[in-house]
C-alpha cells in the first residue's frame, strides 16, 4: 500500500482528510439479533480490537456501551427504539434520508473533546441484499469499518475483506494499516494528510 492510497482512505468525499481512532476502550452491545450472531459478531470485535492493540472493556464509565450495533427490517423502527434519539440527534430526518436513498447500512460517529472516537453506532438494515451476506463476512466488514474513522469513500471500490480458500479474511494491507494506526507514537487524530506517510512509515514490509 502506497501512501497515496492510505491518504485516500482517510481523504473524504469533500476532499478534507481527516484520520481518527478510538480514545478509549470499546464496549460494544448488539441489538437485533439471536444468540448465534450476537457471538458472531463480538467475536468479529474480539479479532479486530486486538489486531490493533487496543483494548475492549465490560463497560464504558460515561456511556454504559460505547459501540452500538442495530440490526432491524426497516428504517421505521429506529425511531420506536426506546431513548434511541436521545443517542442519535435529528433520529428521525436522518431515517427519513435513509429510506428515501434505499440505505442498507449508515454508521454514525462520536468523539472526545480531542476529536478522538467515543462512541460509534451501526445500523444495518436486513434487506434483501443485506440478508445474503454470512454473518461472519458482515460482522468483521462493519467491525473494521469502525475501528477507524476512514472516508465515505474508503470501501466503495473494494472491500476491506479477501476471500483465502473458503475462508473471509481482512485484507494484509488493511490489517497492516489498522495496526500502524494505533502506534502508540501517533496522535490519536490528524487532519493533514502528511499523516498518511506517518503510517506508511510503520506498515509492516512484506517479506
Amino acid at each position: 500500500m502506497t501512501p497515496e492510497e492510505i491518504q485516500a482512505l482517510f481523504t473524504r468525499s469533500d476532499g478534507a482528510f481527516l484520520f481518527a481512532r478510538w480514545g478509549r476502550p470499546i464496549v460494544p452491545i448488539v441489538f437485533g439479533v439471536t444468540d448465534e450472531t450476537l457471538a458472531t459478531v463480538k467475536g468479529a470485535f474480539e479479532a479486530v480490537v486486538p489486531l490493533a492493540d487496543h483494548k475492549m472493556a465490560e463497560t464504558d464509565p460515561e456511556l454504559g456501551a460505547n459501540c452500538m450495533v442495530f440490526f432491524f427490517r426497516e428504517w421505521s423502527e429506529l425511531p420506536e427504539v426506546p431513548d434511541l434519539d436521545r443517542l442519535i440527534p435529528d433520529l428521525v430526518p436522518l431515517v427519513a434520508r435513509l429510506e428515501d436513498a434505499g440505505a442498507n447500512q449508515y454508521r454514525i460517529f462520536r468523539f472526545d473533546e480531542d476529536g478522538a472516537i467515543r462512541a460509534a453506532f451501526v445500523l444495518l438494515r436486513m434487506d434483501r441484499e443485506l440478508s445474503k451476506v454470512p454473518a461472519e463476512t458482515l460482522a468483521l466488514s462493519q467491525v473494521v469499518q469502525t475501528i477507524l474513522l476512514w472516508s465515505d469513500t474508503a470501501f466503495r471500490d473494494r472491500s476491506p475483506l479477501a476471500v483465502a480458500g473458503d475462508t473471509t479474511i481482512l485484507r494484509p494491507d488493511i490489517a497492516g494499516l489498522i495496526r500502524a494506526a494505533y502506534d502508540p507514537v501517533l496522535p490519536a487524530v490528524a487532519q493533514d494528510p502528511s499523516h498518511a506517510l506517518r503510517l506508511f512509515a510503520r506498515m509492516e514490509r512484506p517479506q
